[in-house]
């Protein structure tokens, strides 16, 4: 009996052409059917220099089924050299070409000396979803763009973290992240967002080490370069938000880099300071909603699910009920990644389950006692089954319907400050 899959929070791997949109400049060249972009740009925000709907296409269609599409990719790409001013192509290919066998890698090597560099990824969706699509990417151009550099600059460190346009808030965190680091002493270097494009891309050989904060997307990436590069890296295993998440993230960075320890400790103290001066300002709001929201649980990817967790728990004092992880996590990252749920201030430990089933999820959520009004972070899928629960629901992961977010972000101790804000102007807003 086939099995049906109700609300699920990824796309399938085609799904990087949004990873290679959010490299400045970067044009993807989808080898697909009709349609794909259109169907997996439904990302508000998604337009932009190059938007999914003038992305270069084959459209590949029954005839290329029968005699193979190799043709029309060649001369595809060789148009779009010629009529778009991009600094980088990426092909990507759909389910189609991948089944009837065209080797689009081939026909991307005949353009090793064009200009621009052409790099290729195979991103069929029956190869995985989008956060896999997004690693296929890094690697194309790890593998097929860059080589090793025996120059290194003092300090500079590459930062990766999680799927740009996936999560919706992926431009503001990773302008926190370098922030930080930079506070550090030491200089950032990310690939995605405005003025992160080639230039940003040429340094990744030269970097000091590889700092990946994610609990399991880039990984085989900095595997790859370690071995290719020879660059060592650093894998803090979950998105840093608030103080002390992100007061142990600097400490850690710093410690890695050799950085002195007082002048991390000084970093700390300077945000620390002006964190806990906010807190305190609202400590009575935060008692009394104590006892409306008891409870939480979030919906989310790994990123987001264990970052949000270790926050309210160790931040907030909250008490964490089953925790969903919606990403479809490779079967090899789960075991160490539930670790990390138990991983909380006060001898706290969360329950996770790794589920992709939005039907299950949502009988889970109303199978238990939350002793009060449930806390749901999630996706909107989660907004009707907390509010059928008069809960109080925050819009934090994929799919985000309920805001419009520029560069904002949770990331930090800023970050931390602008998630306590949301979750309890929702809070007060039901009783006004």
């Amino acid at each position: 009996m086939a099995k049906l899959l109700d609300k699920q929070r990824y796309k399938c791997a085609l799904g990087a052409m949004q990873t290679v949109q959010a490299i400045d400049r970067a044009l993807p060249i989808l080898h697909s059917g009709p349609g794909c972009a259109q169907k997996l740009s439904e990302s508000t925000g998604s337009s932009g220099y190059f938007s999914p709907n003038i992305f270069p296409c084959t459209s590949i269609n029954e005839k290329d089924v029968v005699f193979g599409g190799v043709k029309k990719l060649d001369s595809t790409i060789e148009n779009a050299l010629k009529v778009i001013d991009a600094d980088l192509y990426v092909v990507l290919t759909g389910c189609i070409p991948e089944i009837v066998g065209d080797d689009s890698g081939e026909v991307v090597s005949r353009y090793e000396d064009a200009e621009k560099p052409v790099v290729y990824a195979p991103t069929a969706g029956f190869k995985g979803n989008n956060y896999k699509g997004h690693e296929q990417v890094v690697d194309a151009i790890v593998d097929q763009y860059l080589k090793k550099s025996d120059k290194k600059q003092k300090g500079l460190i590459n930062i990766w973290a999680d799927v740009p346009y996936q999560d919706l808030f992926w431009l503001g965190n990773l302008r926190q992240l370098e922030k930080l680091i930079a506070e550090l002493g030491l200089t950032p270097n990310t690939i995605f967002g405005y003025k992160r494009g080639i230039e940003n891309i040429n340094k990744i050989p030269e970097a000091e080490f590889n700092l990946l904060v994610s609990p399991w997307v880039g990984l085989n990436n900095v595997k790859k370069m370690e071995k290719k590069f020879g660059t060592p890296y650093l894998h803090y295993p979950n998105l840093p938000i608030g103080a002390t998440e992100t007061s142990k993230f600097l400490r850690e960075v710093g410690k890695f880099a050799g950085v002195p320890e007082e002048k991390v400790e000084a970093v700390i103290k300077e945000h620390e300071d002006y964190y806990y001066y906010l807190i305190s300002r609202y400590a009575d709001l935060f008692l009394e909603n104590r006892v409306i929201n008891k409870q939480f649980t979030v919906v989310a990817d790994a990123q987001y699910s264990l970052a949000v967790t270790k926050f309210l728990v160790n931040d907030l004092g909250l008490i964490p009920a089953k925790q969903f992880v919606v990403d479809d996590t490779p079967k090899n990252h789960r075991d160490r990644i539930a670790e990390e749920f138990k991983k909380l201030n006060f001898g706290i430990e969360a329950e996770v389950s790794f589920e992709t089933d939005g039907y299950k999820i949502h009988e889970e959520i109303k199978g238990h006692d939350y002793h009060g009004y449930p806390l749901v972070l999630g996706g909107y899928y989660e907004k009707e089954v907390t509010e059928n629960l008069k809960g109080n629901f925050l819009n934090i992961s994929w799919p985000v319907q309920d805001k419009v977010v520029f560069d904002n972000f949770y990331a930090g101790y800023e970050g931390g400050i602008r998630l306590i804000e949301d979750i309890y102007t929702i809070a007060v807003s039901r009783f006004n």
